[in-house]
This record gives C-alpha cells, structure tokens and sequence, in this order.
C-alpha cells in the first residue's frame, strides 16, 4: 500500500476535536485512549472513540482511523480492544510494546475480535510504538522474518524511553536527540526496513515551527522514513508536502530511468558526468512510484 505519510494523534475524549478530524488531511487519525487521556475519562474515551469509527464505515473515511490503546501492563488493554474493534478501526497502535511477541499477542486478540464482531479477518493492523522499554530496542531486528501479518509500520518514541531510563532529558546539549535517542531511531528505520513495514519517525515537539518540521521531515525521508507522527494538525500539511519526493527529485529519477531505457542489457549510464548504476536505477524506480501513487 502506499506509505502514509502523516499520523495525527487526536484525544479520544474529546468531542471537539474529534470534530475535527475529517477536515484535517492526515492520512492517518491516532484516536489516542492513552496518555491523552486521564484515567476517570477513558470509559467515556472508549465508547466515542467506537462510535466515531464506526459512524464512519470503510470506504467513506477522510482518513484512516487507528486507535492508541493503553499498554498491556495497564490492565486495560482487553477493554479497549472490546469497545473499539466492532467499529473497524484502519489500525490499532500498541504503546509501550517489548517486541514481536506483544504483536502476536495482540494479533491473537484481534483475530478473535473480528470474529465476534463479524470484521473481515487480518483487517486491523498494527503499528507498535517500538522504542518505549529499555528491553525494546534489543527487539528491533527480530520483526523481520516474524510473520507478523498485521504489522503495517514501526515507529519510535523518545518520552516514555526517557522516563523509563530514569533519563532527566533525551536532548544533547546542542538541543538534538541524544545518543540513546539517535541510537534507537536508527535501529526503528532498519527493523522496519527488514521487516519489509513502514518507517515512521517519532514526532516534531514545536508545533508552531513550521520551518523546523519541515526540514526535520525531509531529513528523515532521505534517511528512508516514509511518514511521521504529528500531534497538532497545524503539522499535518507541511508533513505531508515533505514526505512527497520533490519536482527535483522526480525529474532526476525520470532521467536515470530514461538513461537506462535508451540503453537496454546495460549496468551503468552516464549522466551529467557522473555514472549511475542498477541500485540508482532501482532507487529512481521506487521514488518514481511513490509520486505516482500520492498523486493519484
């Protein structure tokens, strides 16, 4: 499928924001029953969660609509899953997750879900938040090779890490993720890559630096990440623009391929000098078709 690029979190309880969900041009819609949402209210996060889903049939949704639910070690994990899958939720985001075996875990409860509910079965996916435990990162190579047929993407997050390191920050002195933090989103990108999954970057904190997101969001691109979190929607329109190869980009790839075509059998043509190969060629491919399937 083509990778979704932007990934908003939006509080479960909250009826006003919700309200705004269909207008927020995000591929993705995290409705977060989680850390957005306080205790006392998540009963009540839970049934407008399922009832805003599920007033939104497949097919018809602005956006695909994923559900943050709490972790298993919250004991709520169950109680989320029940109240929302009838709905049919796009996906379900597990937080804190340890490795390949909460996935299989959550697949196994989802497989029996759908079934109740009478949901197309395998069609909940799951994007684990790969980073949050200090046990986590030593998991990230392992998701390759797993068959983990409901795991769409992963993605990373350097706040409950911290927490859970006993950190006093994530930043370097320079104001740039610390080694830890740089460490674990390195191993985020490749475990995703192995496990042929979406690579999705953790999100930009200052949501009014629009400048700052965006060069941020091309960075990771050229990296290989094909989407990032977002949590304000002021994010959503410049994640979305950065993470779509650039006119540039697009008319350099169409020359390498254009090279390669006038010159069929051939392993190397020369272009503005220089010589690109069969990876160039392959790269050029790929990119091309991402343009072609965000422009569709």
């Amino acid at each position: 499928m083509t990778p979704l690029r932007s990934w908003l979190f939006i509080p479960g309880d909250s009826e006003k924001k919700l309200g705004k969900v269909d207008a927020c041009c995000a591929d993705a819609v995290i409705l977060d029953l989680e850390d957005s949402v306080a205790a006392a209210n998540k009963p009540a996060g839970r049934a407008l969660v399922a009832a805003f889903v599920g007033e939104r049939p497949r097919g018809t949704r602005a956006s695909q609509l994923w559900v943050r639910i709490n972790p298993f070690d919250s004991g709520l994990t169950l109680d989320d899953l029940v109240a929302v899958v009838g709905a049919a939720p796009d996906g379900i985001m597990l937080p804190k997750c340890d490795g390949p075996d909460d996935i299989r875990r959550l697949s196994h409860y989802l497989d029996a879900l759908e079934a109740q509910a009478g949901v197309a079965p395998g069609s909940i996916k799951i994007v684990p938040v790969a980073t949050e435990t200090a046990a986590a990162p030593f998991t990230l190579g392992a998701y390759a090779g797993a068959g983990l047929d409901r795991l769409l993407g992963l993605t990373w997050g350097a706040e409950d890490l911290s927490a859970a390191l006993g950190a006093s920050s994530n930043l370097d002195p320079a104001g740039g993720w610390a080694l830890t933090y740089r460490l674990v989103r390195s191993l985020t990108l490749l475990g995703a890559k192995a496990a042929g999954v979406q690579a999705i970057d953790t999100l930009y904190v200052d949501f009014r630096d629009e400048a700052g997101l965006r060069d941020s969001s091309r960075a990771a691109r050229a990296e290989g990440f094909t989407g990032r979190l977002a949590i304000h929607p002021a994010q959503v329109a410049a994640i979305n623009a950065s993470f779509m190869p650039s006119p540039e980009e697009i008319a350099h790839a169409q020359r390498i391929v254009a090279g390669f075509a006038a010159a069929p059998g051939v392993g190397t043509v020369g272009l503005d000098g220089r010589m690109v190969d069969l990876p160039h060629l392959k790269q050029a491919e790929s990119l091309l078709a991402l343009a072609a399937a965000y422009t569709r």
